[in-house]
């Protein structure tokens, strides 16, 4: 479908249904949550093109984007289902017959003048419909995302690489990243096929190939649910080998960072959130994540500072300051935050996830406005920047419930307890799930857990039970 200019009636707010209920002696972090949650109700609006309610992404942002939208409406869907599954269903149902996903569902128009893409929506829709049972969402979700793979190898793999490129500013969503220094926004004439001319163009993009990684990965489990066997072991094969080809291409070892490799085969050195995104679709090995860690994520000079992460590396010559709003040169980004529970605890560094946690919230809950971005050395929120953004309601209702509750992760529960953490002093926590009721009741110096009518036992002290 291609993109049309809309008419100009405003999004009507869609309301909100039941949902997860947490309740806690610390004020502060109890009217920090039910704003969070006003928020995300208000959020939730029909755009045009769709007859159908999805979480827009706030702020001044009137729209649905590819790069996070689904990942955020499946963070959301215990308390709006119907939300989760439209907000990967919008980009199926806007779907060119070439295979193209649209970048955007905007109040303005359908955009796909860029690819926009971050978070697979092959992996987010996978996890939600294996998790739902829904098996029409498994069948359109693996047909769109088939014909979507499909399209980035015929119109961004110029070069023959295998490797996915880059062609423009947004194709990243890193707005005003000095990684894009001297390139366009968008592509010309708004259609993402074409680069402008350009030496340096086009890019090969670790991310952008690692987003086609997670891809394949889910495209497999998609295909092994659907008794596809054949094609899951294509699948497979096809994410070994991007996966092959980002390591050797991309990863500089010397630095243990990925950079974008441009046209003229020269690095595109600059220490941008590529990082994080790599790990975030697990693209690397342990021991390639170790030394990457110890180098750049977890060095308190380049991306471990008192509010990780920086959208650009710390000690990073082009780290942008002051930091201006919507700015993905230094600024420690609510979607960054966000995405962290993808990668953190897989690889082993779960105290230090939940230490990025506590700053955030701690970020979110004395600016009060849920802003896109805050200064990773003060916390500072940037005060330019519009509040109510659906990224940053999800960072303290997500880390909430990660620091101190309890959640479903794959077809387990994990319970999270932590009578030391603010958001469980003395608190309650209350979630339906696939395997019934849960209950945490916080005492002084532990909780009980109850699942679907039956006590489990109680813990003192710090622990993770699964």
């Amino acid at each position: 479908m291609a993109a049309q200019a809309l008419h100009a009636a405003p999004l009507a707010p869609v309301e909100q249904g039941a949902g997860p209920s947490f309740l806690t002696s610390d004020a502060a972090w109890q009217t920090a949550y039910d704003k969070a949650l006003s928020i995300l109700a208000a959020n939730v609006q029909i755009l045009p093109h769709v007859d159908a309610p999805v979480l827009i992404e706030g702020s001044e942002y009137a729209g649905i984007w590819l790069e996070d939208g689904p990942h955020e409406g499946l963070l959301y869907r215990h308390f709006r289902p119907d939300v989760a599954r439209n907000s990967h269903l919008t980009f199926f149902d806007l779907q060119r017959p070439d295979g193209q996903l649209p970048a955007s569902n905007k109040r303005a128009q359908t955009g796909f003048g860029q690819i926009q893409m971050v978070v697979p929506i092959a992996a987010t829709a996978w996890e939600l419909a294996d998790a739902t049972g829904d098996h029409e969402l498994l069948e359109r979700a693996y047909a769109a995302c088939s014909r979507w793979d499909a399209w980035l190898m015929r119109y961004r793999n110029t070069r023959g690489t295998g490797l996915v490129e880059g062609f423009c500013t947004y194709d990243t969503g890193m707005d005003h990243c000095p990684r894009w220094a001297g390139i366009p926004p968008q592509c010309p004439d708004a259609d993402a096929k074409r680069y402008p001319p350009i030496p340096t163009l086009p890019r090969l993009c670790p991310d952008l190939s690692a987003t086609v990684y997670g891809g394949r990965v889910a495209l497999a489990a998609m295909a092994d649910a659907l008794g596809k066997r054949s094609e899951a072991e294509m699948w497979k094969e096809k994410a070994a080998s991007i996966q092959r080809s980002i390591l050797e291409r991309l990863y500089f070892a010397e630095d243990a960072a990925f950079y974008d490799l441009d046209a003229e085969n020269h690095l595109v050195r600059v220490r941008s959130d590529i990082q994080t995104r790599i790990c975030g679709e697990h693209v690397i090995d342990q021991t390639t994540f170790d030394a990457m860690w110890d180098r750049q994520l977890g060095n308190p000079q380049a991306y471990w500072a008192p509010f990780p992460f920086p959208s650009v590396a710390l000690d990073d010559p082009t780290f942008v300051r002051p930091i201006p709003r919507n700015n993905w040169g230094g600024a420690a980004q609510a979607l960054t935050a966000m995405r962290a529970g993808r990668w953190m605890e897989h690889y082993g560094r779960a105290a230090e996830y939940a230490h990025l946690m506590e700053q955030w919230c701690v970020a979110l809950q004395r600016d009060g406005a849920f802003r896109q971005q805050l200064d990773p050395l003060t916390g500072i929120m940037t005060e330019t920047g519009r509040p109510n953004y659906s990224p940053a309601a999800l960072v303290l209702y997500d880390f909430t419930w990660r620091l101190a509750g309890v959640r479903e992760e794959g077809h387990h529960l994990h319970w999270s307890v932590r009578p030391g953490s603010p958001a469980g002093h003395f608190a309650r926590f209350f979630i339906s799930t696939a395997h019934g009721a849960a209950t945490m009741q916080y005492g002084k110096h532990g909780a009980t857990l109850n699942l679907a009518g039956r006590e489990l036992g109680s813990i003192d002290g710090t622990a993770r039970l699964i």
